[in-house]
């Protein structure tokens, strides 16, 4: 199949030309996005404006400029970088005669290609139905592309579809009757890892920093990895023993982006479950972009805005990664820096690249409200030593004829359980 083609804007004003990150680099990210739903970007360009058109969002003189570049390279979709309303949207439609979409609904399109459970599905179509609430018509017809169950791309040949605001609320309320049972499901989920319990992982960090090739590096598992932006919706869970013998569950989650619209924010909050209730949070940055330090504000403020300023606040153990991509020198640099730190960790997880070190820091980490305590047992309860070197480190070991003694490193809620094993309590 042909690949449709594209161009790009990204309006900007004067203010924003201050900001952390540049309008190149928005521009170059918005291109990006627009790549990674397999549309041919034939055209690209940066707009700086005076004003913000209420009609148009663009003037009239740079709509006229645009409409030669459009029907030149026969472009089938214009992609705003930015958030249009409705008005603005059908105007620059009839401008420049073909389909317009803004940030909102070429990210909600990426999420719809990239979800995989239920609940991933249901968020995308609750969003989108959310967003088109407003526009009455079906936003990504113009992709051509045909998709299965209830997904809202329409099949080749489709044309637009007009959705009146009842039939759209009668849909958002019986998604949203599928979500809380499906919410409910998961929370049974929950429930049954805090049985086991092992400590909560959670990854995170800007969309297309790692966070994927990481998880599969420590777990071995086949996550959809790919250098590609939001190349992970849903959040998936593995088990992990850490160097010296730690359980935890690993999460791997959704990719976060600049200026992310509050409505998907909210839409995805059940996405991110996972980072409200992990233990330990970490940030894998990729070290190599150029705009590093600004993705790391961006990913510090949307959790925030979650509820986890707290984490935020005291310092979250950042992974530096990509650092294979930069030069030798700029590496020594690195790693000489890292001796003054202790919670930013460079690695490489694609070679696996100082990753010994920096799971090392999460046992650490983990282990830092941990108890140290001499139990004694039975020789026949083997139920109980399994448990022991499950839930905690053994440190040492002495069996008898009828006991085994231990030293054993355990979560205070572990160490609570095991009380009464202790020796001096015997």
């Amino acid at each position: 199949m042909t690949q449709q083609k594209a161009i790009v804007i990204l309006p900007y004003s004067k203010q924003e030309e201050a900001s952390p990150r540049s309008p190149q680099a928005r521009l170059s990210e918005a291109v990006s996005l627009t790549q990674a739903i397999d549309l041919d970007v034939v055209w690209q360009e940066a707009v700086s404006l005076r004003e913000i058109k209420a009609n148009a969002f663009l003037g009239k003189g740079t709509i006229e400029r645009f409409a030669p570049i459009i029907r030149d390279n026969q472009v089938d979709v214009v992609i705003m970088a930015c958030v249009l309303s409705p008005l603005q949207q059908r105007n620059l439609e009839k401008a420049w005669h073909t389909k317009v979409i803004d940030k909102t609904a070429l990210i909600l399109e990426i999420f719809g290609q990239r979800a995989r459970t239920k609940e991933g599905v249901l968020q995308v179509e609750l969003a989108h139905l959310t967003y088109a609430r407003s526009r009455l018509v079906r936003s990504w017809t113009h992709l051509e592309r045909q998709r299965g169950g209830s997904g809202f791309l329409g099949g080749p040949g489709e044309t637009q579809i007009e959705l009146d605001r009842r039939l759209i609320d009668d849909d958002i309320i019986k998604i949203k009757k599928e979500l809380n049972e499906v919410k409910k499901t998961r929370e049974l989920h929950r429930r049954a890892r805090r049985r086991v319990p092992f400590p909560i992982v959670a990854l995170v960090g800007y969309t297309n920093a790692g966070k994927s090739t990481l998880f599969n590096y420590l777990t071995k598992a086949e996550v959809f990895a790919k250098d590609m932006l939001f190349a992970t919706l849903d959040p998936t869970m593995r088990h992990v023993r850490l160097p010296g013998g730690t359980d935890v569950i690993l999460s791997d989650t959704v990719g976060f982006v600049s200026d992310l619209p509050t409505e998907l924010v909210m839409a995805f909050r059940a996405t991110l479950e996972e980072v409200l209730e992990a233990d330990i949070i970490v940030h894998v940055r990729d070290f190599s972009h150029p705009d590093t330090e600004a993705q790391k504000k961006d990913v510090e403020s949307v959790l925030s805005d979650l509820g986890v300023k707290d984490k935020v606040d005291n310092g979250l153990i950042e992974v530096l990664n990509k650092i294979d991509l930069l030069d030798e020198s700029e590496q020594e640099r690195i790693f000489n820096q890292k001796k003054r730190f202790t919670n930013e960790w460079p690695i490489s997880a694609k070679i696996g690249q100082g990753i010994e070190a920096f799971l090392h820091r999460i046992e650490q980490e983990l282990q830092k409200d941990y108890q140290t305590i001499d139990i004694v047992i039975p020789i026949e309860r083997g139920d109980l030593l399994a448990a022991l070197y499950r839930k905690g480190q053994i440190l040492e070991r002495k069996d008898t004829e009828e006991e085994i003694h231990l030293r054993v490193c355990l979560p205070p809620k572990e160490a609570i359980v095991f009380q009464s094993y202790e020796r001096n309590k015997k």
